[in-house]
């Protein structure tokens, strides 16, 4: 047990009720094994693979409120992640989309609980207007090995999108707006990028809001959600649960803003 669980334990069992008559406690705690992989602002995993973003946030708010609970992140990537589930090397991965692969796995799942979509992004030059974007097919895209995107029926078989289209395999935004901005159109001239992220990367790089031209129509718009393994260790429904508490005291609403990410329409207004 790491130091950061005995500590936990020791809180836990400091709180309990102590008379003549008790004889002692053994305290169990659930590990919780959670697939993550770059997606920011949900996660974001720097050089020294630690997690930041709202994923980070959101497991500490969980795991203070949850004693009883301990998150063990097992870091994935887009394009393994279904592959390490099947494994078995994590029960439970926050965030996803049920139209990213997952019709055909074992796993339960929330309620939407954010909502983002994504957008075409080129460089602005002179003469470039939305037509750009009419057949977006017709240039070379920037993408990221693993993501599902709408332009090509969620398919993530890089040799099948290789032979459809021409992308550029990518690991990250950041590369893929680098590359944009670079204009080097033999490599891509579009990238499609999640709206909280761009909007994440214009705060910080305001220079670039007049050097992208963005599209107004959207590649996909997708609802993310909590999936947990069916039988897991945790279920769908209690996760949920353990989250609703957040929800109502806006908790959770504040973490979710203070990201740029938002939330579905039946949450918003709570």
């Amino acid at each position: 047990m790491n130091l950061r669980r005995l500590l936990k334990t020791a809180l836990l069992l400091a709180s309990l009720p102590t008379t003549l008559g008790f004889a002692g406690s053994v305290f169990s705690e659930t590990e919780i094994t959670v697939g993550v992989y770059d997606f920011p602002p949900v996660a974001a995993i720097d050089d020294d693979q630690r997690v930041d973003g709202l994923l980070s946030e959101l497991l500490a708010e969980l795991e203070s409120a949850h004693q009883d609970i301990d998150f063990r992140i097992v870091h994935t990537s887009p394009k393994r992640r279904h592959l390490d589930f099947e494994a078995g090397l994590y029960d439970v991965i926050f965030f996803e989309s049920l139209d990213w692969g997952w019709e055909s796995q074992p796993v339960e799942a929330t309620r939407p609980l954010l909502q983002d979509e994504e957008v075409y992004v080129a460089l602005d030059k002179p003469g470039r207007d939305q037509s750009f974007f009419d057949d977006i097919t017709a240039h070379n895209i920037a993408v990221i090995s693993g993501y599902h995107y709408g332009f090509a029926d969620m398919s993530t078989d890089d040799a099948e999108l290789e032979e459809r289209f021409r992308v550029e395999f990518s690991h990250s935004h950041e590369r893929n707006l680098k590359v944009i901005k670079a204009d080097r159109p033999s490599v891509a001239e579009i990238a499609i990028i999640g709206r909280s992220y761009l909007e994440m990367h214009l705060q910080q790089h305001p220079e670039d809001r007049d050097r992208f031209l963005v599209s107004d129509t959207v590649d996909q718009v997708y609802r993310l959600r909590i999936l947990a393994r069916e039988d897991g260790p945790l279920s769908a429904e209690r996760l949920e649960q353990m989250l609703w508490p957040l929800i109502e005291n806006g908790r959770y609403q504040e973490m979710v803003k203070r990201h740029g990410l938002k939330l579905p329409n039946d949450l918003a207004g709570r």
